[in-house]
């Protein structure tokens, strides 16, 4: 049996329908969802402004935001107060400022790393925050395949901080998510294959079980 590894849905949509019936749905079996949001500059695809997303007030609500210039949006996140807000590394800004106002607030703060940025030149971040989330996908979009090779950075920022909690993000599914969760992440996000889903919660029981299944698959 491998440390308890959690499966934490996702919503990336920019229909506010859409939206709505994925937080009611994945409200009756979880609550730890990841948001994601995206700024309509960082990423090539749209989702809800930020200015429109919510969740249910019992939620530990991950708030994934993928912004050039977060510290612009400051005030609007504390109002949401997410249990954790993610800010990528590759921002055109330092967030060691946006960090500090998130950490005052008591959110947690996250730091995500698309594939071409290499763990140890982001010490400076990794050596405070709360998460690292290993982004493997496409930025604001769910369905894409997942980039396996982005797992060769888990021992990596392991060595660096080795307490952090470590997310995994981007074509997870049935096919992979045993190695994902063997390979030592805390934190799994699952996009499509569960909002995609006939029986959402079904899915997400699938994977669960899925990852306490003895032995790899690769």
């Amino acid at each position: 049996m491998i440390k308890t590894v959690e499966i934490v849905p996702t919503i990336t949509t920019d229909d506010r329908q859409a939206y709505r019936d994925l937080a009611e749905t994945f409200n009756t079996f979880t609550r730890r969802v990841q948001i994601d949001v995206t700024d309509n500059e960082f990423a090539p695809k749209r989702t809800l402004d930020i200015t429109n997303v919510w969740w249910p007030n019992d939620w530990q609500a991950d708030l994934h935001f993928m912004a050039l210039y977060p510290s612009k949006y400051i005030d609007t996140i504390l109002k949401l107060h997410p249990a954790l807000c993610i800010l990528h590394a590759e921002a055109a800004e330092d967030l060691t400022p946006t960090f500090k106002k998130l950490k005052d607030a008591n959110i947690k703060t996250g730091l995500a790393l698309l594939p071409q940025t290499y763990p140890g030149n982001v010490k400076h971040y990794l050596e405070t925050i709360d998460h690292v989330l290993i982004f493997a996908g496409n930025l604001g979009e769910q369905g894409a395949d997942a980039d396996l090779m982005q797992m060769e950075k888990i021992p990596i920022i392991r060595n660096l901080r080795p307490t952090v909690e470590i997310g995994w993000d981007g074509g997870a599914n049935m096919s992979n998510i045993r190695a994902l969760a063997h390979a030592g992440v805390d934190v799994i996000n699952v996009g499509a294959a569960i909002s995609r889903a006939k029986d959402k919660a079904t899915a997400f029981h699938e994977l669960k079980a899925e990852i306490d299944k003895g032995g790899v698959v690769i």
